[in-house]
């Protein structure tokens, strides 16, 4: 009789340890969930003073708004002109954008809404392998493949002239690139939706393809909007594919099918070369510089249209 008591009394000394030490725990975790989010704002800060920092010999030697409007890049003159790259990104990640998102939403539909079995499980596993590629070795498929057929016939089929190497041969290889993210997470919208949605949209007499268009599709749309703006991330910072493929010339181009340049391709070829330049590696830190504030202000601005969406397809 005295051992049962004497175990009840030691369960009950051993409850308020184990909650001590869970508490603890819990406090524990919290510090380090906290000191990460420090952490990665922290190192968010620390890039940009950087950034800023090495940025500053460019700025006060030149106007930036001369460099943002000029199209002379010649850095043994001192001519830093940045509108031939700008360009040249803009038209890139337009024309990847606009090829790579109809496929992407299209494909995402089809393996979410109808394709079964064995065949879903193929195609989601291409799409997967396909994301996993290395950009490097999109670059040489673009180099051995992709640039032989827009100069030999893309091109001359359009009535113009093109060397192979150019806008439109980077902006082919980046939507092929870009694609299989933007299918990955369009899928996992639609997916996520209740079965509920379906259900009451076909109960009404709405064929499939109606219920997708404007049942799924609206309910899924911060999604997709989500989808797409990763897709313009990558496009946008997009580094060796450009370098590899876009053909290097520092001139506002004439034609999608000129070569040109992009922002991030202008740090990867000149940067190594010329970064014993100081008035030279500050303007190539400017880029990066300007690279960042771009997304972040897009992003920025598409977290508050998402916002809105949200609230608008809500009700």
């Amino acid at each position: 009789m005295d051992t049962t008591t004497d175990s009840g009394s030691n369960a009950q000394a051993d409850r308020p340890e184990r909650l001590d030490r869970r508490l603890l725990i819990e406090r524990l975790s919290s510090y380090w969930l906290i000191g990460a989010g420090l952490f990665a704002v922290a190192l968010f800060a620390l890039i940009v003073l950087t950034l800023v920092q090495q940025s500053i010999p460019i700025v006060s030697e030149h106007s930036l708004l001369e460099m943002l409007t000029s199209s002379n890049w010649d850095p043994a003159s001192e001519e830093f002109g940045y509108l031939p790259a700008i360009v040249g990104t803009i038209y890139v990640t337009v024309l990847s954008m606009a090829m790579g998102t109809p496929i992407a939403i299209l494909a995402a539909i089809y393996i979410a809404e109808y394709a079964e079995g064995r065949m879903k499980v193929i195609v989601s596993s291409f799409i997967d392998v396909l994301a996993a590629i290395p950009s490097v070795i999109f670059g040489l498929v673009g180099l051995i493949v992709v640039v032989p057929f827009v100069g030999d016939y893309l091109a001359p089929a359009l009535g113009t002239h093109s060397i192979g190497l150019g806008i439109v041969t980077v902006s082919l290889v980046m939507a092929i690139i870009v694609t299989p993210f933007m299918i990955s997470l369009t899928v996992e919208s639609l997916e996520a939706l209740p079965d509920e949605l379906r259900e009451a949209s076909l109960g009404v007499g709405a064929t499939k393809w109606e219920t997708i268009r404007s049942v799924l599709l609206r309910a899924a749309g911060p999604g997709i909007f989500s989808a797409i703006l990763l897709g313009f991330g990558r496009v946008f910072g997009a580094t060796i594919v450009p370098a590899m493929l876009i053909g290097g010339q520092t001139a506002i181009p004439e034609s999608p099918f000129d070569a040109g340049e992009t922002l991030p391709s202008l740090i990867v070829n000149d940067f190594g070369e010329l970064m014993s330049i100081p008035l030279t590696q500050s303007a190539l830190i400017f880029v990066g510089l300007l690279l960042l504030v771009i997304v972040w202000l897009f992003n920025f601005g598409a977290m508050l249209v998402r916002r809105r969406l949200q609230r608008r397809w809500q009700y």
